[in-house]
């Protein structure tokens, strides 16, 4: 009856339900969803521990592990990211080449609640434009958004392999936003792109979703290029590590 259960949990993790690096409900809340005990859940649970799919951390409770190493801050790739300009401009087209999937099957296979947060995350940005939010905070909440559209892709793969690059796509947010963000043109365009996307994911348009995805990282890529052929220097200074940090204290789903 455990491995059963199991199975059910491993489902949940692979259709994006449990979310890597989330709490997982409490095991009163799991037993009653599943109709099981919670003595038979907590030897599925032991299972899943086993297998490395779930991990308990002291204070925080059980969370989903990520199916995908991510990246430590030492890693060659960080390295590489902060000491070669053409690293940045690598890792934006992995971006458009994912996050244009990933809005396209979000707009196919969003649910409700995938809605509410993408909802949620595009108006903490629409919000933030009205106040004078800082670099790394502003940076936090566009990739919130971005993170939230790909979430609602329900492909583990796709989900898991951004959430271990998370670090340097928040340096990618982060130099878009301390490059671009203060000159309106770009800013504008941006703040369009964040509108059309949304709209197209909400509206289950996903041709849409995709071009719109696409033509905003490419644009964000473009952009960047532009300003260093002109001369200038781009900020590629770092504080994802404060960025990072926001992102573990997301606000609870409602």
């Amino acid at each position: 009856m455990s491995s059963s259960i199991a199975r059910r949990l491993e489902q949940l993790i692979l259709d994006g339900t449990l979310k890597p690096g989330k709490k997982i409900p409490s095991e009163r809340q799991l037993s009653e969803r599943l109709g099981v005990s919670r003595s038979i859940l907590r030897e599925a649970l032991k299972e899943l521990r086993g297998r490395g799919l779930i991990e308990t951390r002291h204070g925080q409770g059980t969370m989903v592990t990520g199916l995908v190493p991510r990246l430590e801050p030492e890693n060659p790739l960080v390295y590489l990211f902060q000491d070669h300009p053409r690293t940045l401009y690598d890792l934006l087209e992995v971006r458009e080449l994912l996050e244009g999937q990933a809005a396209y099957m979000a707009a196919n296979r969003g649910t409700e609640d995938d809605f509410r947060r993408i909802t949620r995350a595009f108006n903490d940005i629409e919000q933030a434009q009205a106040s004078n939010t800082e670099a790394q905070e502003a940076a936090r909440l566009d990739h919130a958004f971005h993170q939230s559209i790909c979430e609602a892709s329900h492909n583990p793969v796709l989900v898991h392999t951004l959430q271990s690059l998370m670090q340097l796509m928040l340096n990618t947010v982060l130099a878009s936003v301390k490059n671009l963000y203060h000159l309106a043109p770009y800013k504008e365009q941006i703040d369009r792109h964040h509108r059309q996307i949304y709209n197209a994911v909400i509206g289950r348009r996903p041709e849409w979703a995709r071009k719109a995805a696409t033509a905003h990282i490419k644009n964000i890529r473009e952009r960047l290029l532009e300003l260093e052929h002109e001369g200038q220097r781009l900020d590629r200074s770092g504080g994802w590590e404060r960025t990072l940090a926001g992102t573990h204290g997301e606000k609870p789903d409602n």
